[in-house]
């Protein structure tokens, strides 16, 4: 049965012999952007075949293109992208359809300037849809299509792009049972792209399994009766941490996710969109989120207030530099906590994070090891938080899990609104498969993790439930050798035993050598010098023997 997994790979291969010389990274935007926009495409001619849109409308989907074509002309054009771009959020005109230009790819008669034209043409509908204008502008930026590295000429460069067109074409978003699988290809293909991409994944990938253990622990406790449950992720990279905690709630939740890199920020609403999240139930922002603190809502009385989701996650850039002037210590964010150092952001992420946290929502965020233990500012910012009651887990990781780093990381569970006194500390850095590039986890190493987060008690050499008082007197140190002590003791070694052994191999050396010498009083030679050698050798052996 063809998977997502298969098709990917098919992609890849191709794309490998068509880039060239132009990097994995930076060929990723012409392969997802193109991918985007046939999405775009085909469901608009899902939404004109569903709504029979058309006096006399085809009895086949295939139909539907020529129809549109033959239908939204002249002054009929302004009515149908209107109404198009009123429930999709966007409007594609007809000469600009997937199909219609993949048809003049395959027949010759492309020009040049088509693909400048389409995405013009696009971005000029958006003025249709205002509620929809944020989720959809500059989503194809990233596609330079007067790259040098396309083409040195204008031909060359159109030349490539339709090899790019005729390669996403040639892809079944469908397997073999009929089921779309377009988005879990998209997904494959951002992981293959980190991996391809070194240290620079780190920028907009977190792995998938490490995705699965933070949307669990930010969910175990959370009310599946919210009708509009809501995910914030302030270093939302691709969407994929996001669209990983949907899996775990019942209802349909509302997204909410800030990227600071502009490119990034695009494969994050392509990825969102794609997968079935409608324009409507995702806002997602191009900005630097410990400069500017969002979201904020408006009540009714005009008053600006934090907006707090009932789960918040995140794998935020590890000891990020910051701007932690003093006129931060204003900030609400951070006011009753302190400012986190100006080389290492760590801090500053999670007290974000909390700060727009629902009274009863969980937060989990991967931060590097270190936050656990370092002093001066950090120490006294994790005080606070202990202090407040705000930490509920600790969770140590394998290292090696991450495209961008080796380091170990750990992931913290916070809450506001804890029952409990205590902090849960796991030590789950060596439940993994190790794997070519990275680390992998398992299944079972992740079910571990979640369980023993459930269950809340002591496992021996795994897990350690922490009084505060406990904490206190190791001076709010969080380090988990602290708490869980890992060391597995040596068995006692049987001296007799020992004693016994080495006398079987001294008797096993001394018939060896026996049967050594005997085998060298066999030899002869004609050389005075070497039986001389030999039997230096010979008598050395029976002297030792004698011993």
């Amino acid at each position: 049965m063809t998977t997502a997994k298969e098709v990917t790979s098919q992609i890849w291969e191709m794309a490998n012999r068509l880039r060239g010389n132009m990097d994995a990274s930076e060929y990723r935007n012409y392969i997802l952007g193109f991918m985007f926009y046939r999405y775009l495409s085909e469901r608009r001619e899902k939404y004109l075949f569903d709504n029979k849109v058309f006096d006399e409308n085809p009895d086949d989907i295939s139909g539907i293109n020529e129809e549109y074509a033959k239908e939204a002309s002249g002054e009929y054009l302004a009515d149908y992208l209107d109404d198009i771009a009123g429930s999709l959020g966007y409007a594609i005109e007809p000469q600009y359809m997937w199909r219609t230009i993949v048809d003049e790819v395959n027949n010759n008669t492309i020009t040049p300037d088509t693909f400048q034209n389409m995405f013009e043409s696009f971005d000029n509908n958006l003025r249709l849809n205002s509620k929809a204008t944020q989720d959809f502008t500059g989503v194809f930026d990233d596609m330079n299509l007067n790259n040098s590295r396309l083409g040195n000429t204008t031909a060359a460069r159109a030349k490539a792009l339709t090899q790019i067109i005729d390669l996403v074409d040639q892809v079944d978003y469908q397997d073999d049972n009929g089921k779309d699988i377009l988005a879990e290809i998209y997904e494959f293909l951002i992981a293959k792209f980190a991996e391809n991409s070194g240290k620079k994944a780190g920028e907009f990938y977190t792995p998938h399994r490490v995705s699965e253990v933070l949307a669990k622990l930010a969910t175990v406790s959370f009310d599946q009766s919210i009708s509009k449950p809501s995910v914030y992720d302030f270093a939302c990279g691709s969407g994929s941490l996001l669209l990983t905690v949907q899996k775990e709630i019942k209802n349909k939740i509302l997204y909410y996710g800030q990227e600071l890199n502009t490119t990034t920020y695009n494969l994050a609403r392509m990825n969102l969109l794609m997968n079935d999240v409608s324009y409507d139930r995702m806002t997602l922002k191009n900005a630097d989120t410990l400069e500017q603190d969002w979201p904020d809502g408006v009540d009714a009385q005009g008053i600006d207030h934090p907006r707090n989701f009932d789960v918040v996650v995140a794998n935020p850039p590890y000891s990020q530099r910051w701007d932690n002037s003093d006129r931060k210590l204003k900030d609400p964010r951070f006011k009753d906590y302190g400012l986190a150092p100006k080389t290492k952001a760590d801090y500053a992420f999670l007290l974000h994070g909390l700060y727009h946290l629902d009274q009863n929502g969980t937060m989990a965020i991967v931060l590097p090891h270190g936050v656990l233990f370092r002093g001066a500012k950090e120490g006294k910012i994790r005080e606070a938080l202990l202090k407040k009651n705000q930490i509920d887990a600790i969770i140590g990781m394998p290292a090696g899990l991450f495209y961008s780093t080796g380091i170990p990381t750990v992931i913290l569970v916070l809450k506001k609104n804890k029952a409990n006194k205590d902090v849960l500390f796991i030590d789950a850095s060596k439940g993994f498969e190790k794997g070519k590039n990275q680390n992998v986890l398992r299944d079972e190493d992740i079910d571990k993790i979640i369980n023993t987060y459930k269950e809340r008690k002591d496992v021996e050499r795994y897990a350690h439930v922490a009084s505060f008082d406990e904490i206190k007197e190791n001076d709010f140190n969080l380090n988990i050798p602290r708490y869980v002590d890992t060391f597995v003791p040596e068995p006692p070694v049987d001296l007799k035993k020992v004693a016994a052994d080495l006398h079987e191999t001294n008797i096993e050396i001394q018939k060896n050598q026996k049967e050594l010498v005997g085998m060298l009083k066999e030899l002869t030679s004609d050389d005075d010098d070497i039986m001389d050698g030999l039997n230096a050798i010979i008598k050395e052996l029976e002297e030792e023997t004698r011993d």
